[in-house]
């Protein structure tokens, strides 16, 4: 079957806003569209690898930038649905093209030709008057051709090639596993067994039976919109010892869909790669293109604030252990016990709890809010197109206009859980904006896994929720307000541990008390969040941060044990109880995410030896917002647009630590981030 893909509509994006037509699109189209458009690409390398010519930028570097607009294409649909709605036939072409895709891209990169003009240009930089995104670009093309072994021997290729592709079919493998474990495991309960919870969670938990053929019951799904509020407020300690076990095994279930031997594998091959390139360890290799640069400096970071974390969660269990006492329960405090009692202990401090808060956070003013900040601080505003379908009925289109009224790209929203949907929320772009040669406008998304309300009733969302919907919306404005020429330098496309600095940055926002007051407004009277509990929820901020800063670290110094080692013991499994015994974590607290189901290390390379960066980020970022504070004004105009011009529009076209001098005239020093989750020490320690 010949495919013409300058009509096809996985290829040929014809739809209104320069979407794809996703009414259109067939699953069976995608294998020999893949095909076709692998193919096209690989032509178009051969031509640009070929060529007599002297190499030039345009010739070869803005030659090999555009290239593959096809596949890209294809690729943006077809790894959206794998990730927002996928079913069994996607599945399977995952696994297929996983590898594939792998070998198509290991070629280009150990093209002898192709290296060979990049090589040429590199050594003659110094003389091509190159601007200063452009000398980036191509330092960043050299290296990523080196890294990807354009140096090695053929043998070497060879190997690194082979290595590549089987560490592809390993993370979709990895990834659809959880997504089983997920979406087949679920608590079915009765009237009886949830008596006590509030209507917004009952109200969740109905749907979800319902959506699993048990209608009239409820169940506890591993979505943390459900998982999170049951373990905090259901009274029944049984049925959080049940959930608990759910969450914390995925993916060690036993069985096809255990991930176990897929762990120790991935990293048998990550080090074995590792070493092919020249690097002692794999954290190594990946730490080389980071901010941090070496896994010395992360650990510099990591150690002191596990330390200080492990003793602030220290003094907060024998307050957790005072409230169970009093209420009658003299067990020790187990990890489904924690979210139960600290609720209890926030109450008892701050006289108030999460089932106060949830009636002002309603779904769309919170949309409303994120929206609003956007057009204070950076001039933008969004129209909903609610006619234009993409990949769900659920999933909500708005069109991104500029201060003027001019159209600036399309953003996309999917914020209910559902079974076809990987659990997490993200940020990705069907298209990346750029102005290469006419250049292109952002198609930009973001998914969510909120509880979906029954029918007719508003969505409420938790702080948590509230946070992580500014989060990725940071993120998207990342890629929205970029206003870079090279592709490969666009939006997001950064160093791992710079990426998070504008999500995390944005999340400030939320608790700014004028948007509090503006958008939370009560799910019955309309009636705007009172300033006492503004007031409280401001005090509260810092609140259990002994349980979640050791959360989150016990999972980022898991990911830099692991691959820190030239030699993985064959367990991956006991491996991780033997790191986390050496490091004390405290027996009530899982880690955030356990290696069976550490979707951002194994489910793909995109957070491996990189989980650290959101703590990373968080220095960047609590810096970054006390330098409106410092001014009195959290919507300064004259920071804000130092702000979108260094950091949301600037992408990765300059070095991050040059981009965030010129935003805050310095590097920040770690003391910010500490006090923001209350272990604060006095440090004056600058990245």
């Amino acid at each position: 079957m010949t495919i013409d893909l300058a009509s096809h509509p996985l290829t040929a994006w014809t739809g209104p806003l320069g979407l794809p037509d996703y009414g259109a699109i067939r699953t069976e189209d995608f294998a020999p569209v893949f095909d076709a458009a692998l193919a096209a690409h690989a032509a178009q390398i051969a031509t640009i690898a070929a060529n007599p010519a002297t190499p030039t930028i345009t010739n070869t570097l803005a030659a090999l930038e555009l290239a593959g607009e096809e596949l890209g294409h294809v690729a943006a649909i077809f790894w959206g649905l794998a990730g927002a709605h996928t079913n069994p036939d996607i599945q399977a072409l995952e696994r297929d093209l996983a590898p594939k895709m792998s070998r198509h891209f290991s070629a280009i990169s150990m093209n002898p030709d192709l290296f060979a003009r990049i090589d040429d240009l590199w050594n003659r930089r110094a003389d091509l008057e190159l601007d200063g995104e452009t000398a980036r670009v191509l330092e960043l093309t050299w290296k990523g051709f080196v890294r990807s072994g354009a140096k090695l021997d053929d043998a070497g290729k060879a190997r690194l090639a082979e290595i590549n592709e089987k560490l592809a079919g390993l993370g979709a493998a990895f990834g659809q596993n959880v997504l089983a474990d997920e979406a087949g495991w679920a608590l079915i309960l009765d009237d009886a067994d949830v008596e006590g919870l509030p209507d917004f969670l009952t109200a969740a938990m109905a749907e979800a039976a319902e959506s699993r053929g048990e209608k009239g019951r409820y169940a506890v799904t591993l979505s943390r919109s459900i998982y999170e509020p049951f373990m905090t407020l259901s009274l029944r300690r049984d049925l959080r010892e049940k959930a608990f076990h759910g969450f914390t095994m995925r993916g060690q279930n036993g069985g096809e869909h255990d991930n176990s031997a897929i762990v120790a594998e991935t990293l048998a091959l990550r080090a074995e790669k590792a070493r092919l390139l020249g690097y002692e360890t794999y954290a190594a290799l990946k730490l080389d293109n980071t901010m941090a640069k070496t896994p010395d400096a992360v650990m510099g970071l990591l150690e002191p604030v596990w330390d200080m974390a492990k003793g602030k969660a220290a003094a907060d269990a024998a307050e957790l252990r005072r409230i169970a006492a009093a209420s009658g329960h003299n067990h020790e405090i187990a990890g489904w016990d924690w979210r139960f009692f600290a609720d209890r202990l926030r109450a008892e401090r701050y006289a108030f709890d999460e089932t106060e808060l949830k009636p002002y956070l309603q779904l769309d003013n919170i949309i409303a809010a994120c929206f609003d900040v956007a057009n204070r601080l950076f001039g933008l505003s969004f129209e909903e197109k609610p006619d234009l379908k993409v990949w769900h009925e659920d999933a909500r289109v708005f069109e991104i206009l500029n201060g003027d009224g001019t159209s600036r790209g399309v953003f996309i929203a999917d914020y209910f859980n559902r079974p076809t949907k990987r659990s997490g929320a993200w940020m990705s772009a069907l298209q990346s904006a750029h102005k290469l040669e006419g250049g292109q406008p952002p198609i930009i998304y973001n998914v969510m896994n909120f509880a979906k309300p029954a029918p007719g009733k508003p969505a409420l969302l938790s702080m948590d929720e509230a946070r992580t919907l500014f989060h990725e919306f940071g993120h998207a404005l990342h890629g929205m307000l970029t206003e870079v020429t090279w592709p490969s330098v666009s939006g997001t496309s950064v160093p791992r541990d710079f990426v998070e600095l504008p999500s995390q940055l944005y999340e400030h926002w939320l608790t700014v008390p004028q948007v509090l007051e503006k958008h939370a407004r009560h799910v019955k009277t309309g009636d705007p969040m009172p300033r006492a509990l503004i007031d409280k929820l401001t005090a509260a901020q810092a609140f259990d941060q002994g349980f979640a800063t050791v959360e989150f670290t016990a999972s980022a110094l898991m990911d830099m044990a692991y691959h820190q080692q030239a030699d993985m013991p064959a367990d991956a499994i006991a491996f991780e109880a033997e790191t986390m015994a050496k490091l004390g974590k405290p027996e009530a607290i899982a880690m955030r995410h356990r290696t069976p189901h550490f979707a951002h290390v194994f489910a793909g390379d995109g957070y491996s030896a990189g989980y650290y960066s959101y703590l990373w980020s968080e220095v960047l970022d609590a810096d970054a917002f006390a330098a409106f504070e410092e001014t009195g004004d959290p919507f300064n105009p004259d920071l804000a647009e130092k702000l979108k011009t260094h950091i949301y529009a600037a992408g990765g076209s300059a070095d991050p630590e040059a981009l965030y001098t010129a935003f805050r005239g310095r590097m920040p020093s770690v003391d910010a981030m500490l006090k923001g989750r209350g272990l604060a020490v006095h440090s004056e320690r600058e990245m």
